[in-house]
């Protein structure tokens, strides 16, 4: 009874039935029943490794930038430039408050000459959708969310899979670039060369009740080259030994993007955006405290909320932490004061009541072979 009330009380994406048919173990995140698993994380994160995996993400939000003072609207709600973006090339930014916190962070693309698509995230989407219709001026915001599903094919053979799918050579479209009128079981999708892994991969947005259609396509023609359905679970294991940071635990409100490390995303030579002063001074001042990546060296593994302590004294607390099924170590990412930053400072992680050696290392943890 209890579980059939949490169930009513989330969202569900078009896929909840494909989902269940295929004995995924189902549970809530940012407001939505999602496959956490299905055959395992650790055998689901090596498949992506190894091969590919295939993650439902329906649950993000996609929210549309047009007309004449579109343009404007973007470079004042984002850091990075989007003034630079050609037709059909995305990019990675923060949108931060004018304290310089970051209230998210987004996949901007240009999809026409006055069009912009933002692809938010599924904790925050309300909020990031009232925030941009109360900074866009006169250009017209609308919210594609309901109507769009969003599919994620990742790994090194990612692209073999979607080729197959589709019958279109996809070697042209770059990363950061998308590509629209690729049919998938007949269903007109977008396809967009970016991920959330540390793997090549794309992201395939197709009408909200086509999903299971595409979805159904895919799993077949990637089968033979290994592709393996994968839940939330190794999705965030994936994207912590990438070094990529999750909204709601490594960077908030309360963080910025000086303070992360997203600095390269941050131009203050474009002109005004939301937050900039605010950034400014801190780029002047320097930061306080600098988001680190830390590897344990025993085998206990680090979680939310941990503490993080150098010597006898707890100096910040663990953001993101687990055991890493690629490289086999416990790894996890965290704030500590700026002095104790540098790649090699000794920390120790407070893990049930006693404390694990570790060190400070380089983001990221894991970075896929080239060539």
């Amino acid at each position: 009874m209890a579980a059939d009330l949490i169930s009513a009380e989330l969202r569900r994406t078009s896929l909840y039935e494909t989902h269940r048919a295929a004995g995924a173990r189902l549970g809530p995140f940012a407001g939505w029943e999602m496959p956490v698993q299905y055959a395992g994380v650790i055998e689901e994160h090596l498949a992506v490794r190894a091969r590919a995996g295939i993650f439902d993400v329906s649950h993000m939000g996609e929210i549309h930038i047009d007309g004449p003072d579109a343009l404007t609207a973007v470079q004042r709600l984002i850091t990075n430039d989007a003034a630079r973006l050609s037709v059909g090339r995305g990019l990675y930014t923060p949108m931060c408050t004018p304290a310089g916190g970051i209230l998210d962070d987004v996949i901007v693309f240009r999809t026409a000459e006055r069009g912009y698509l933002f692809v938010v995230n599924a904790g925050t989407r309300e909020r990031d959708l009232t925030w941009i219709r109360a900074q866009a001026g006169a250009a017209a915001v609308r919210d594609a969310s309901d109507e769009t599903a969003l599919l994620a094919v990742q790994g090194p053979s990612a692209r073999a899979v979607l080729e197959a799918a589709t019958g279109v050579n996809l070697a042209p479209l770059l990363p950061f670039h998308l590509r629209g009128g690729v049919a998938i079981a007949g269903v007109d999708t977008t396809l967009m060369r970016t991920g959330y892994t540390g793997e090549d991969g794309f992201e395939i947005a197709c009408p909200w009740a086509a999903a299971p259609r595409v979805w159904a396509a895919v799993v077949a023609a990637g089968g033979p080259l290994g592709l393996m359905p994968a839940g939330l679970g190794a999705r965030d294991t994936l994207r912590l030994e990438a070094g990529l940071m999750l909204y709601g635990n490594d960077i908030t409100e309360e963080t910025t993007p000086l303070e992360a490390p997203l600095g390269w995303t941050v131009k203050f030579d474009k002109g005004e955006f939301i937050g900039r002063e605010a950034l400014i001074t801190q780029r002047t001042d320097g930061p306080r405290r600098r988001l680190v990546g830390f590897e344990v060296a025993d085998r206990a593994i680090p979680r939310q909320h941990c503490g993080i302590h150098v010597d006898d004294r707890r100096v910040g607390e663990v953001t993101s932490g687990t055991f890493a099924p690629f490289l086999r170590r416990p790894i996890g990412m965290g704030y500590v004061p700026t002095d104790y930053s540098t790649a090699g400072t000794e920390l120790n992680i407070e893990v049930r009541e006693r404390m694990a050696p570790a060190r400070v290392t380089r983001l990221p943890f894991y970075r896929r072979p080239r060539g």
